[in-house]
C-alpha cells in the first residue's frame, strides 16, 4: 500500500486542517474574464490523423474570480486517434502583468489531483506573484481525473465508503485475508470497468504526457513551461522523455524516481513516514500536553500497538463507521506531510487512545476527499488506483508479499506492516501494467530543475537525487527541511525556481536552500 505522493494537493488538504476552513475566494481580485477569449493553436505540422486535435481552437469562458475555463478534445487511445475521444478540462488565470510570456502549466500531484481545483481554489499557494505576473497560469485535470472525462468505480458514495473504510476480516497476511483482499480489489476493479468503460485502460502516465503536448500546442506555445509537484514530476519527466524538442522550462518539485519499482516506492515511503513520525514525537515530547511520555522509542511502540489493536478491535465512530488500522494509518500520515499540522497529531492520538474515533475519521476523510455529509468531492481515490495500476507492474505472489511485508516491518516498524500486501490490488485490476520501470534521461531536452526536500516523507530526497542524476540536463535544488515539496515553503527555492522559469537562469551549483 503506497501513500499518495500527492504534492500540493495533500498540502492544501493539510492547510485546510490547520485553518479548519476551506481555501476559497482567494483569487477574486484578478482581472475580469474575457468571455469570448480563444487560444490559437501553434499550427505546427503533425501527422494528418492528429491534426484535428492539435489544430483545435480553445474557446474560454469566464468561470469566476477572474478565471477562464474550457475543454480540449483528445484521443481516447493515442495509438488509435481515429477512434473515440475524451475531454480534458482546463482553467487559467491570464497573466496579471498583461503581457504573458506564454502558458505555465501546473500539476498538483496525486496521481488523481485536480489541477483545475488547485488553480481555482489556491493559485497563490500554487504559484508566486512573479509567476502569475509573467505567465498565463493553467491548471488541467489529467485524463480520468475530476472535470475531465472521469474514472468512476461505484454507483454511489456508500459504495466508495465500503471500499475505502471497510475492514477486511482475518489475520493480516493469512491465506484467508489475502483471498478476501484480492476479492475486494477485484470487485472494485470490475466496478471501475463497468462505470468507466474503455478509458480505464488508457489513464497511464505516458498517455497523459501525450495529452500534455496536445495542451501545449492548442494553448499556442511552441514549447512547454511546466511546474509539477510530486506525481506531477513523473508526468513532467515522461513528457521530456517523449518530447525533448518541445520541452521548455520544466520544474519538478518533490520528485519521483522513474526507475523505482512498486515495492521500492513503498519501502522508501515507509522509511520516510517513519522518519517524519520520529521527528514529530521528538518535538512532541518537549511540549506540554503531549499525549506521550518517556522516549520516542516508547511512543513509537505505543502507536504500533494501537494500530495492531485496531486491526482486531476497531473503534466505532459517532456516524457508525468502524476505525480500523488502515484508516488510522491515513489519519496519521496526513499531518505528517506538513510540519505545521503536527499539532493535529496530538489531538488524534489523545482521542484515539481514549477510545474515540471521530478525529481519526475527520483526518482520513480529508485525505480521501470525503465531505462531512458522506459525499466525495473528487474521484481522487479511484484515479489514484487506476493510474498506478497501469504505471507500476505488481507482484501478487503470496510468498513474495510476505517476504516484502517482513522487510517493511523491519525497515519501518510502525508503518511498514500497514503498507504491505500491495500486491493484492493491481494484479486483480482489469488491465495489467505493461510498462517497464527504468531511468528517464530525456536526451536532447534543455535544462530541467529537480527540487528535493531532505526530510520529505512522501517523495523522499533520494528520489530527487536519482531523477536529477538520470536526466541528461537535470539540476538538483535541495531544500534542507521537513515536509512535502518546497516551492512556496522556502524563499530560497522559490527564488531559484522563479528565476529559472522567468529568465532561464540555471543555478551554477545546488543552492542547498
Amino acid at each position: 500500500m503506497r501513500a499518495r505522493a500527492s504534492g500540493r494537493r495533500v498540502r492544501v488538504a493539510a492547510a485546510v486542517v490547520a485553518a479548519t476552513l476551506l481555501l476559497s475566494g482567494c483569487v477574486s481580485w484578478f482581472q475580469a474574464p474575457r468571455p469570448s477569449a480563444t487560444s490559437t493553436p501553434t499550427g505546427e505540422d503533425v501527422p494528418a490523423e492528429l491534426a484535428p486535435f492539435y489544430h483545435q481552437v480553445l474557446r474560454w469562458t469566464g468561470c469566476g474570480g477572474g478565471l477562464q475555463c474550457t475543454t480540449a478534445t483528445a484521443p481516447l487511445d493515442w495509438a488509435q486517434p481515429a477512434g473515440d475521444t475524451i475531454e480534458l478540462a482546463l482553467i487559467r488565470q491570464p497573466a496579471t502583468g498583461g503581457h504573458p510570456r506564454g502558458s505555465l502549466l501546473v500539476n498538483p500531484g496525486g496521481p488523481g489531483g485536480s489541477g483545475v481545483d488547485f488553480i481555482r481554489d489556491s493559485i497563490d499557494f500554487a504559484t508566486s506573484d512573479t509567476l502569475q505576473r509573467e505567465f498565463d497560469v493553467v491548471g488541467f485535470d489529467p485524463r480520468g481525473v475530476g472535470a475531465s472525462t472521469p474514472i468512476d468505480c461505484t454507483s454511489d458514495d456508500a459504495g466508495l465508503d465500503a471500499f475505502i473504510y471497510g475492514i477486511v476480516p482475518g489475520e493480516r497476511g493469512s491465506d484467508a485475508w489475502i483471498a478476501a483482499s484480492e476479492q475486494k480489489n477485484r470487485a472494485f476493479g470490475q466496478g471501475c470497468l463497468e462505470h468507466t468503460g474503455a478509458l480505464l485502460e488508457h489513464v497511464d502516465t505516458v498517455s497523459a504526457a501525450r495529452d500534455l503536448d496536445l495542451l501545449r500546442a492548442v494553448l499556442g506555445d511552441a514549447t512547454l513551461d511546466y511546474l509539477g509537484y510530486s506525481y506531477g514530476t513523473y508526468l513532467g519527466a515522461r513528457y521530456a522523455e517523449l518530447f525533448p524538442g518541445k520541452t521548455g522550462r520544466l520544474v519538478l518539485d518533490g520528485a519521483i524516481d522513474p526507475s523505482a519499482t512498486e515495492f521500492d516506492v513503498t519501502l522508501t515511503q515507509a522509511r520516510g513516514f517513519e522518519g517524519a513520525l520520529t521527528a514529530y514525537l521528538e518535538d512532541c515530547l518537549g511540549r506540554d500536553k503531549c499525549p506521550f511520555t518517556g522516549s520516542a522509542d516508547a511512543a513509537r511502540a505505543r502507536i504500533a500497538g494501537l494500530l495492531h489493536q485496531l486491526d482486531v478491535r476497531p473503534i466505532r465512530a459517532a456516524d457508525g463507521r468502524e476505525l480500523g488500522a488502515s484508516t488510522m494509518f491515513s489519519a496519521v500520515i496526513l499531518p505528517l506531510y506538513n510540519r505545521g499540522n503536527w499539532n493535529y497529531l496530538d489531538e488524534l492520538f489523545t482521542d484515539t487512545f481514549a477510545g474515540r474515533a471521530d478525529t481519526a475519521f475527520f483526518l482520513a476523510d480529508i485525505y480521501n476527499d470525503r465531505e462531512a455529509d458522506g459525499r466525495y468531492s473528487s474521484n481522487g481515490t479511484e484515479a489514484f488506483i487506476s493510474i498506478n495500476c497501469l504505471d507500476y507492474p505488481s507482484d501478487g505472489d503470496p510468498a513474495t508479499m510476505r517476504a516484502q511485508a517482513a522487510e517493511l516491518a523491519a525497515a519501518a516498524p510502525v508503518f511498514g506492516p500497514w503498507m504491505a500486501y500491495g500486491g493484492t490490488q493491481c494484479p486483480q485490476w482489469p488491465f495489467l501494467s505493461t510498462l517497464e520501470r527504468g531511468p528517464i534521461t530525456a536526451p536532447g531536452s534543455p535544462d530541467i530543475l529537480v527540487v528535493g526536500t531532505t526530510n520529505d516523507p512522501a517523495t523522499p530526497y533520494v528520489w530527487a537525487q536519482a531523477l536529477a542524476a538520470q536526466l541528461a540536463r537535470g539540476h538538483l535544488v535541495t531544500h534542507r527541511g521537513e515536509g512535502h515539496t518546497a516551492y512556496g515553503e522556502s524563499a530560497c527555492v522559490t527564488g531559484v525556481v522563479d528565476a529559472f522559469l522567468v529568465d532561464g537562469t540555471v543555478p551554477a551549483a545546488d543552492p542547498m536552500c
